[in-house]
């Protein structure tokens, strides 16, 4: 299936070691080639960097490697195309400016017969069922609030979007602006915190070891979304299907998960997602 990474924090925070693993994944140790991409938020700013080509010999990724931005929110995306060409405009994350601010969102998954009617602020540019997903959810929030709401209102109406596009298939996304962080899971996504003591940790995808105790402070918090886990030494967390967790400062600070939570295995995720075409 596509993969997503994603990353929020309490500083500014390089994501260099994940991104490494990460990007390994494009056409190395797993087999989705069709583009990948890159976003990076500083302060109201963004940094966001797309190749249709394999991010495992992009040289838009080795740039990104050499680089060492230091960002508090990042999401980034493989891609294994379901709907639209392996084009630009259909590589993942999208960018949209809502109430001030810019807005980032990625996806993995495939949506059936999701047709949004054409949207008055929000519309398309390429042929994805990710980009159309990522326009209504936007165009919704919009037409409801003049202005950002309340986070707990924001996270209850992203809450409600959510659960009416998920009924169209699978919906596993990220969605950032900056501050926070939503990540919604329909088959597998895994989280894991880093905060003081800090140790080591190993790579799944390479042969890299870092030492988090040398490149952080003790009042660093940094928290790591993605797919599948990415070490092999830490102990991840596991989001339930249908769970929408908000992150911010590297914490959750909003959740809704079902009431009688169930959790795939690799294998029953990956069998999923190849029954719609979103695996090989």
């Amino acid at each position: 299936m596509c993969q997503l990474l994603g990353m929020n924090c309490n500083t500014p925070t390089d994501i260099v070691f994940s991104f490494e693993g990460f990007s390994k994944r494009g056409g190395l140790t797993d087999h989705h080639t069709d583009g990948f991409g890159i976003g990076f938020f500083e302060g109201r700013g963004l940094r966001l960097f797309l190749d249709n080509r394999p991010s495992a010999d992009s040289p838009v990724a080795e740039l990104v490697r050499r680089y060492r931005i230091k960002s508090e929110n990042v999401i980034a995306h493989i891609r294994k195309a379901t709907q639209g060409q392996v084009l630009l405009e259909n590589t993942h994350p999208f960018r949209r400016e809502l109430w001030g601010r810019y807005w980032l969102f990625a996806h993995n998954g495939h949506l059936r017969d999701f047709v949004p009617p054409r949207g008055e602020y929000y519309r398309t540019v390429g042929g994805t069922d990710s980009e159309r997903a990522f326009c209504y959810l936007l165009e919704q929030l919009r037409r409801r609030f003049a202005e950002q709401p309340p986070r707990d209102v924001l996270f209850a109406a992203v809450r409600e979007l959510v659960g009416e596009i998920r009924a169209h298939g699978l919906f596993n996304m990220m969605l950032s602006n900056g501050e926070m962080l939503f990540a919604h899971t329909s088959t597998l996504l895994f989280y894991i915190v880093r905060q003081a003591p800090f140790g080591e940790a190993h790579l799944l995808d390479d042969d890299v070891t870092i030492d988090f105790a040398e490149v952080t402070t003790p009042n660093d918090r940094v928290a790591v979304i993605a797919t599948l886990p990415l070490t092999e030494n830490e102990t991840w967390t596991q989001l339930a299907q249908n769970e929408l967790v908000l992150f911010e400062q590297g914490q959750i600070v909003c959740r809704d998960r079902p009431a009688a939570p169930v959790y795939l295995s690799k294998e029953e995720g990956l069998r999923i997602a190849r029954s719609v075409g979103a695996a090989v």
